[in-house]
């Protein structure tokens, strides 16, 4: 899906609303613009809500080095 928006006067933008739709977008949302090449990619930031359980079962023990841990 391809959707088009004006950048208005005071830099705002309007997202159309397929694409609130297609990706369940709310009002207070957090998303993140990233320069890429010659492009911007829009990312939507997940809460911390959505991240629980993310990586249940993850052995934690060895995770960094003594080197790193002394910094």
């Amino acid at each position: 899906m391809q959707a088009l928006t004006t950048i208005s006067p005071k830099y705002q933008i309007v997202i159309p609303l397929e694409v609130r739709k297609q990706f369940k977008l709310k009002p207070g949302q957090k998303i993140m613009f990233i320069p890429y090449q010659k492009s911007i990619r829009l990312v939507i930031v997940p809460s911390i809500k959505d991240g629980l359980g993310m990586f249940k079962g993850i052995d934690a023990n060895n995770i960094r080095e003594e080197k790193d841990e002394e910094r």
